[in-house]
């Protein structure tokens, strides 16, 4: 079978949808002999930054010479990017190899498997083979029941607490960090970067060995350069230029500063691997001349962030945006946020996406008295073209990664 025909495969476990609870990957995990408790695991949840946080970890950690595995999600352009080792995605022969262990397993035990619970077996069972010193793991959803949640931890991360998946993880915010909280367990350390009382009261009823970075760190400075694009981090009287760039990417530093302290990584080592930590589709530079950024900023949280440092740097008039949002998304907030950066806003479809929406669809979702900034283009590519022939000092392409995903993808084809 060639390796689009097993994707092709594995995406259809997705007809079985989001279903949170253990058991399946217990059962899964059990007869592949448990790999999971084969190496130090660092766990990762919240409702923005697991990514960010995850792989600047990781960076660090290869740095210092370990043997790091890294379990994200979603992807941006390729499956195997949800499965890194030593920064290097899985290859194709280990996906099919992967893949074939757990499909044997769940069609002999009958498992109603579901396809991340599949993925994440095959990410357990690869790390274990490639013996991984730690694995940076980000959960998928919540903690409690994701699939991610049936190992011991060295180390929790819980990055901030927000609205989000509010049907499976509950209507308000001490709910939905109790369940973020369930991946703490026996976790000796807990971090995480939110003001909110309520989450720290979740996290205070599962750990008394917690550490809140924004109070920690209350002290520490940070400024954007727009010249470099990095951040420029002061510190307990240290400097860093730090890669990923954006006032939201201050928290994640500070939970990745942390942990990595707590590992007991060198300074010198923390200095030099700050600098390199890419993560793609986070305030992404994909061209400097037009300059245009690809942000995957997906929910009202992670709009607020982007507009945070647009409106810093950029006049209203100088912004243009393309932008599609998911069916499932608080989209007339989302359009309203933006509107305060920009007056001249492109929507588009996300096409063959069960959970996209048809541009004109969301263009009639826009409130009437801010649709005079709001156009409509159904093509992705064309709308991407319009928007650049305007001639903006910058254009922002936001709203979800699957709608950046197929700007990637068009764009690398008419290269």
């Amino acid at each position: 079978m060639n390796i689009d025909k097993l994707l092709e495969e594995l995406y259809s476990y997705s007809m079985f949808s989001i279903r949170l609870g253990l058991d399946n990957i217990k059962e899964i995990c059990k007869y592949l002999n448990n790999p999971q408790n084969s190496y130090k695991v660092i766990h990762v949840t919240g409702t923005n930054g697991k990514g960010s946080t995850s792989t600047t970890i990781e960076k660090v950690l290869i740095e210092a010479g370990y043997n790091v595995g890294k379990y994200t999600s979603p992807h941006i352009l390729e499956f195997n990017e949800r499965i890194a080792f030593n920064d290097e995605y899985i290859a194709n022969k280990d996906v099919a190899y992967y893949y074939g262990k757990v499909k044997k397993i769940i069609d002999e035990h009958k498992i109603p498997a579901t396809f991340f619970e599949i993925t994440t077996a095959m990410m357990f069972d690869y790390f274990r083979d490639k013996k991984a010193d730690y694995v940076v793991l980000e959960a998928g959803m919540g903690g409690r029941y994701d699939a991610t949640n049936i190992c011991n931890s060295e180390l929790t991360i819980i990055t901030n607490v927000g609205l989000d998946h509010t049907e499976y993880l509950g209507d308000n915010i001490y709910k939905i960090a109790k369940e973020k909280a369930g991946i703490i367990k026996s976790a000796p350390y807990t971090i995480f970067a939110d003001n909110n009382p309520d989450v720290e009261k979740a996290i205070s009823e599962e750990t008394k060995n917690y550490v809140n970075v924004l109070k920690k760190y209350e002290a520490a400075e940070y400024k954007l350069n727009f010249k470099t694009f990095m951040t420029n981090i002061k510190i307990e009287n240290k400097e860093y230029e730090y890669s990923l760039f954006g006032d939201y990417q201050f928290k994640n530093f500070l939970c990745a500063y942390e942990a990595l302290k707590y590992i007991g990584i060198a300074e010198e080592i923390l200095k030099e691997a700050f600098k390199k930590v890419v993560w793609q589709c986070r305030f992404e530079v994909y061209s400097k001349n037009p300059l245009v950024i690809f942000d995957g900023a997906h929910n009202a949280d992670g709009v607020n962030e982007l507009c945070k440092i647009i409106g810093k740097n950029f006049a209203r008039e100088d912004v243009g945006i393309l932008v599609s949002i998911l069916k499932d998304k608080e989209k007339k907030s989302m359009f309203e946020k933006l509107s305060s950066i920009s007056s001249d806003i492109t929507i588009t479809s996300i096409p063959k996406n069960p959970r996209g929406c048809k541009a004109i669809e969301l263009y009639s979702e826009v409130d009437e008295e801010i649709r005079e900034n709001f156009s409509y283009e159904e093509d992705p590519i064309l709308a991407y073209r319009k928007v650049l022939e305007k001639n903006k000092k910058i254009t922002v392409c936001c709203g979800s990664f699957y709608i950046l995903i197929k700007l990637k993808e068009g764009l690398n084809e008419k290269k």
